[in-house]
């Protein structure tokens, strides 16, 4: 029985822990490492910091649920998004939170008590957050030759870069870009034409002559779970299930 106890809690002690949300003093030691960079360089550096983050299964969203602005221990890939944004374009804890609530709904979010009163006003798809310019501009038809499918909840037409044409332009992909996959028509059950969202890195070797291209995602699904990846969007692409993605970029000016 002692030995059974015994390689239990070995075995326990060896399993990954639940990431730990950041504190306040934790985000203020962080910040000054990328305020010199630039906005995109930013962003990235965020995403990176959520990277083994485990994936909110919660189906609305667990900050949602919870009426917090701030539940960086779950985090979903609209979640991941929003937060890197906010924390890139913000010089403190503080600051984030006002980001927040001004870029995450279409009017400015209520906190009363620590609770958001408004989230039924949040932007509830990337769509959503394209439109809405505060996450940057949309650079899809710079990018390749896009194509156009109906978007179910407004019926206009969108463009978005099939997978391969994504491949082709990786050479003008920038870090810190906003990738929205474009979900496949066929597999469109429920849910808007987003079906998920991430961030990219370029990291360059030998005076930039070689770039490599990664997504920083919330990797998961609702009912299974997951985390937070960084992987090669080149084989990402490859295998994904979706048709393509649309792509925004944020400047060095704030949205």
């Amino acid at each position: 029985m002692r030995f059974a106890v015994g390689s239990l809690l070995f075995l326990l002690c060896c399993l990954p822990q639940p990431a730990l949300p950041f504190t306040a003093d934790e985000i203020t030691a962080l910040q000054p490492r990328s305020r010199e960079s630039s906005v995109g360089n930013r962003i990235a550096f965020w995403a990176e910091q959520f990277i083994g983050t485990p994936y909110d299964m919660d189906p609305l969203g667990d900050y949602v649920t919870r009426a917090t602005i701030v539940a960086d221990e779950r985090v979903d890939c609209m979640y991941l998004t929003f937060r890197a944004v906010e924390l890139a374009l913000s010089n403190s804890p503080e600051e984030a939170i006002d980001k927040a609530l001004t870029t995450r709904f279409h009017t400015r979010g209520v906190l009363r008590d620590g609770k958001v009163t408004n989230y039924d006003e949040r932007y509830q798809d990337g769509i959503e957050m394209i439109k809405s310019g505060k996450y940057g501009v949309e650079i899809t038809a710079r990018l390749g030759k896009a194509r156009q499918i109906e978007e179910p909840n407004s019926g206009d037409s969108i463009d978005f870069l099939p997978a391969a044409e994504m491949q082709r332009g990786m050479n003008q992909l920038n870090t810190g870009d906003i990738v929205y996959f474009v979900r496949d028509p066929s597999r469109r059950a429920v849910g808007g034409i987003i079906a998920h969202m991430g961030i990219l890195k370029v990291e360059s070797k030998n005076g930039g002559s070689v770039r490599t291209v990664y997504l920083i995602h919330a990797s998961g699904t609702k009912k299974r779970g997951g985390s937070v990846k960084k992987v090669l969007l080149d084989e990402y692409l490859a295998h994904m299930p979706h048709v393509g993605a649309k792509i925004s970029r944020i400047n060095n000016s704030s949205p």
